[in-house]
Formats: structure tokens, sequence, C-alpha cells
């Protein structure tokens, strides 16, 4: 591959420079040349060439990108308007990488869009943002005001004949709304819950026309795709799946954080290389590789690659790549109680499964967490787990909240015993017995035998 190409497509407009998000740094490093491209191109080859990408959805699914836009109606004869909206929300546990992409190089989403109206005809795009990315928020909105002074939004833009232009949408942040029809219900003014499918929104989503709904990191990988070609994406990757990926850390790790790594990169590289490793005093236990809707995946899992299949065929999911890591000094029965705590909250209640089956795992987890478990309750949890499963819910959302339980109670059963056999917490025992979460002495306060998890 021509070594003048870039292998960091997605962070190479990120400098020291506070004012690299601008539309002049952006322009300088050649923002938007993937956009003037766009615009010599019929909207077949535009499509062409995001189908032979490979490009994935990099919001969690992993669905073929060009495949999705390719059920969106076109021609003369096709309903109008049609609309694009990216998912930046990010409401998934532990996932922190489309935020970056928002305050450090909005005009990349902005020029992915562009190509996007130019792709399928769209004449007007929106960010459902998340309501508390404050900075997010106030780049984008200078982002999309310097691209309508440049005449990059607009009526005819550059003079290509096209009309588009982008709204902010700033939501309550909801995690249902990572479900594509529950976010267009949201933005409909009508309460979040999903829709049934069919008809699937690239033919009948926002107002009942043709809307395309894709995450942040994904619309920031189409100019690179355009302005390079497809086969310098494919080539990116270290296996099947093309192109790079944000993966990120978080945990007790040394250097916990984001990195931008060839699709395919092995765990244990990002861990131990890119994120420095477990802190002295600590080993890993396990980790949700893609996300707190993951199952979780233990050492004998570090060798393998980063992919949406390899992941998939060790009974996880690569999620949003980002991972989330457990100690062998946290509790595990207590890391999955936070996480169906999270669920239960979010879920619409649109499904028993979900409304019903949430809050009463929360509720057997929560004994066990407070020594009042009994073995029966280890039994309920996994049929809890049956319940949720995919199929038997009218959306994705508790399936993947009870992936961290179903794959605990698989790899750390023995905690989940010792909770109930002992009466307590271990790892709450273990401040009980004078030792604090770094394994050195501690000092009991008045509340007795009531600690505060870690």
């Amino acid at each position: 591959m021509n070594q003048t190409l870039p292998h960091n497509p997605l962070t190479r407009f990120i400098t020291d420079d506070e004012s690299c998000w601008s539309i002049e740094q952006y322009q300088n490093q050649g923002g938007y040349q993937g956009f003037r491209k766009s615009l010599t191109l019929s909207q077949e080859q535009l499509l062409d060439t995001l189908k032979e990408s490979n490009l994935r959805g990099r919001g969690g699914a992993g669905f073929p990108t060009g495949l999705k836009w390719s059920f969106v109606p076109r021609g003369d004869d096709a309903p109008s308007p049609r609309y694009l909206i990216v998912n930046a929300d990010e409401m998934e546990p532990g996932t922190f990488k489309d935020r970056m992409l928002m305050e450090k190089t909005p005009h990349q989403i902005i020029e992915g869009l562009l190509i996007g109206a130019q792709t399928l005809g769209a004449s007007i795009g929106y960010i459902f943002l998340r309501g508390d990315y404050y900075l997010a928020e106030k780049r984008l909105t200078k982002a999309l005001q310097e691209c309508r002074d440049a005449n990059l939004l607009g009526e005819n833009i550059l003079g290509s004949g096209l009309d588009f232009d982008i709204h902010l949408h700033t939501s309550a942040g909801r995690y249902i709304c990572g479900e594509e029809t529950a976010l267009i219900n949201s933005m409909e003014g009508k309460r979040a819950n999903p829709r049934a499918k069919p008809p699937f929104p690239q033919v009948a989503g926002l107002w009942g026309k043709p809307t395309i709904v894709n995450n942040v990191e994904t619309f920031c990988n189409l100019p690179h795709i355009i302005h390079f070609g497809p086969q310098w994406f494919k080539d990116l990757g270290l296996n099947d799946d093309a192109g790079t990926k944000i993966f990120g850390v978080s945990g007790r790790v040394n250097h916990p954080g984001l990195w931008e790594l060839p699709m395919g990169t092995p765990i244990r590289d990002i861990i131990e290389q890119h994120a420095g490793g477990m802190r002295d005093g600590y080993t890993l236990k396990g980790f949700l590789p893609g996300g707190g809707s993951t199952d979780f995946l233990v050492a004998e899992h570090l060798d393998i690659p980063m992919d949406y299949d390899t992941i998939s065929k060790q009974g996880s999911r690569m999620g949003t790549g980002t991972i989330i890591i457990l100690d062998d000094r946290y509790c595990p029965v207590a890391m999955v109680l936070n996480l169906i705590k999270f669920f239960a909250q979010e879920s619409c209640g649109w499904c028993t499964p979900c409304r019903d089956g949430l809050p009463w795992a929360q509720v057997l987890l929560e004994k066990i967490e407070h020594g009042e478990g009994e073995p029966e309750d280890i039994n309920q949890l996994e049929e809890l787990c049956r319940f949720a499963a995919p199929g038997n819910t009218f959306c994705a959302l508790a399936p993947g909240a009870v992936e961290p339980l179903q794959s605990a109670l698989k790899y750390f059963r023995e905690d989940f015993e010792a909770h109930i056999n002992q009466a307590c917490c271990p790892f709450h025992d273990k401040k009980r017995q004078g030792i604090d979460e770094t394994g050195t002495p501690c000092i009991k306060g008045s509340g007795g035998d009531k600690y505060e998890q870690l």
C-alpha cells in the first residue's frame, strides 16, 4: 500500500492545537476533499464504493453500511424528503469514543453527512446529540455555522445543485435511543419506544420518509473511503473486517483512554501495549469487550483479534470496541448489579421481559450482594437470561442487558456462590477484616458491618 496514504484516518485531524476542530485547520489537512470528489460521482458509483469498502456500522451491531444504504428508495419517483440521522447519544456504559470525535473533529462528521446526502439524495440531516455533551454541542454548532458561511451547507452547495442542511438535536439522553426507531420516535416528539419492523427506517422512518440512522464513527469513515478508495480502506484491517476502529479501555489499567488501531488488533495489544497493562497490585479477572451490554471474556481470550466475527465466535460481541476491565479486587456481582440497575432504569417498558425481568434481576442481585441470597436465586437469574434472550423481546435492549449477567454466571459463578455460602460479599469482607481496596490496612468506620461497595 502507498505509504503516503494515512493509516489513522479518523484521528489524523486531531493535533495539540486547540483550534484543530475548526474548518480552517480541517481543510488545511485535506478535509472536505472526499466530499468534493463525491460531487463528481453518481449515486450508484458512491453506493458501489461504500459496498466495496466493507465498512460495517461502528455503533455496535456491525451491519454492512453499504447494504443498509442500498435499501433506501432512489430515483425521481422515490419518496422525499429523505433524511440522514447521526446517532450521537452514546449512552452505552463505558463508551466515550464518539465524544472525542465530536469534540476534536466535528467537521469530519459533517463531511460524512454531506457524502451521504450526495449518495442518497437526502436533503435534511440531523445530529441526535446526548444532552450533557456540552463541549460537543458547542463545537458542532460552531462547525455547522462555519459550513454555512463557506457554502458547504444550504442551497446549491459549491455550485453543485445539492441542497442539504444539518440540524443539531440535543436529546434528553435515554439508552433506548440507541435503537434507531426509538430515536426516530423521540425526534418526532413521541415516547422513545422502538417500532415494529418492517417497515424499516430506510423505507419509512422519520415522519414516514426514507431515513438512514448511523453512528458518529460510521459517518466519520465516509470521507476517507471516498477520498482514498475502498481498497485502501480494506487494506487497513488486519483480518476480514476493513478499516480502523477507535478502541478504548477503562478500568484499573495504567493508561485508560482511546486509540485508533486497525480492525483485528489483538485484545492483548490494546490492554497491555496501549493501555499500559494492569496497575501494580491488580490482576485481570475479566473484561467486557465492547461496552456494558456485551458478554464477559477472560484472560484466555486476550490473544484473539478485536473484530466482529471472531469476538462473536467466543460468545460475546465487539460492540462499541470500548473494553471495560474487571480486576481481581472488584466484586463481579457488584459490577453486574451496577449494570443491571442502569439497564432496568433505561428500559422503555414496552415488553415484559425487559420491563419486569430486569428489575427482578436487580432484586435478586441485590439479595446476593447483601448476603441474603439463596442458591435458588442463581437458578432464577439464569432463567431470566433465557427469557430475555434474542427473539423474546421487542428490541435488543434486554438481550444486551443480560449479556454481562449470563457470562458472569458462566465465568465467575464461584463468586456468586461465595456470596450465598458466606452470607456476605467476600470483597466487602476484606474491608471488615481491615483490608482496603489497595490491599493495605484500613480503619473501620462507625458504620459497623455496613461498608460502601468500592
